[in-house]
């Protein structure tokens, strides 16, 4: 029997909402997320040192790397999107101020010229007006034509998050919806925007500690055995979120990539399924067959005596709600890990039809030892 903790005062700790008031953190939106200060508390808790590296095998847009720098620790991150590398990159770079300062006065001073090509991507001219779609091109293109990379990817990124401020694109849930409304100039809020991020860096510059950031997946660490000292992490909920879709507008403008699962491969092959988990739908057996995956690359790199942070939420389908917590850590305890505690941070009603109740689910952090 696990060791279930109600810890009411992590509510909003399980999601992105605190990082929007975090400089650097707040440099890019990520719903999926959780909080900068639910990492800070987890180094203390585990008294994480800088002798120490931190893995987060699903990196999202880096806050446990960048909250890990901002303390001095070590950190490594792996994840199969390309925004998420991307993101979690700038934040966690480090900078020449000055460089980056006579960087941002220059995008300040471009003078609009209409681009010759603008995108024809139907999607795009449904959430952009045409000419908020014309100031991201031109925007786009002279950033394009810097040299010095990570003065490319610090203006990228503050396009990137002007862009969405300035679309009819508004994500709801596993859904992203089109609202017409007035928005203000893509040139005004990309101004602001970068200013804001070089004030922030100049005023709180982390230390200049490793954050080393790879595309990969988490079933298949490309790590050495026993190399990793903890891990804070979250893995994609168990729910019917399809990435892409969500983020199909920042990938449409800034990657040019073809719309596949990129978030993470987790759950992604419903043919495969795990004894034992049988009643379950497909896509659920299918799940925690991944996560069995995940746990035991987590074992095979982790120190012995390596602590680990999860956060992880359950998921509804329409005859059944599913409490992963409980599950993943018995998965967790079969391969070898032992299971302090289940730190239960939320408690919603899983609904069919918006009032019919299908059951609880919960928004918990497993904690275990190697």
């Amino acid at each position: 029997m696990f060791n279930f903790k109600q810890v009411p005062e992590f509510r909003d700790l399980v999601t992105f909402i605190p990082n929007k008031h975090e400089p650097i953190h707040d440099w890019y939106y990520y719903k999926e997320g959780y909080a900068k200060q639910l990492v800070d508390i987890l180094i203390d808790r585990f008294k994480i040192s800088s002798q120490h590296i931190v893995l987060d095998p699903f990196t999202g847009v880096g806050t446990t790397l960048l909250a890990c720098k901002q303390r001095g620790i070590q950190s490594i991150g792996f994840d199969v999107s390309p925004l998420c590398t991307f993101v979690s990159r700038v934040k966690t770079s480090d900078y020449e101020i000055s460089e980056l300062s006579e960087a941002v006065i220059a995008a300040l001073k471009w003078k609009f010229r209409k681009p010759l090509q603008i995108p024809q991507d139907k999607w795009l001219k449904r959430v952009f007006s045409s000419y908020a779609l014309e100031d991201i091109v031109f925007y786009r293109n002279n950033i394009m034509q810097l040299e010095n990379e990570k003065l490319r990817n610090f203006l990228m990124l503050g396009l990137l998050d002007s862009a969405m401020h300035c679309s009819y694109a508004y994500k709801d849930g596993a859904f992203v919806k089109i609202m017409k409304r007035p928005v203000a100039p893509v040139g005004k809020i990309f101004k602001y925007k970068i200013r804001r991020m070089l004030k922030e860096l100049r005023e709180n510059q982390p230390p200049a500690v490793e954050a080393r950031i790879e595309s990969g997946d988490a079933r298949d660490l490309k790590l050495e055995d026993g190399s990793v000292d903890f891990v804070i992490t979250s893995p994609p909920y168990l729910n019917k979120i399809e990435y892409t879709q969500i983020y199909r507008t920042e990938y449409a403008l800034f990657f040019d990539l073809p719309e596949t699962r990129l978030r993470s491969f987790i759950g992604e092959s419903l043919e495969e399924t795990l004894q034992g988990f049988e009643s379950f739908p497909p896509a659920a057996q299918a799940y925690f067959k991944d996560m069995k995956k995940v746990s035991q690359e987590l074992y095979r790199v982790c120190k012995p005596g390596a602590k680990l942070a999860v956060v992880i939420g359950g998921g509804c389908f329409p005859d059944q709600s599913i409490n992963v917590d409980e599950l993943f850590a018995k998965l967790s305890e079969n391969i070898g890990f032992k299971i302090n505690d289940i730190l239960v941070a939320r408690n919603s009603w899983c609904t069919r039809a918006k009032t019919i109740k299908i059951g609880q689910i919960r928004e918990s952090i497993v904690i275990m030892e190697r």
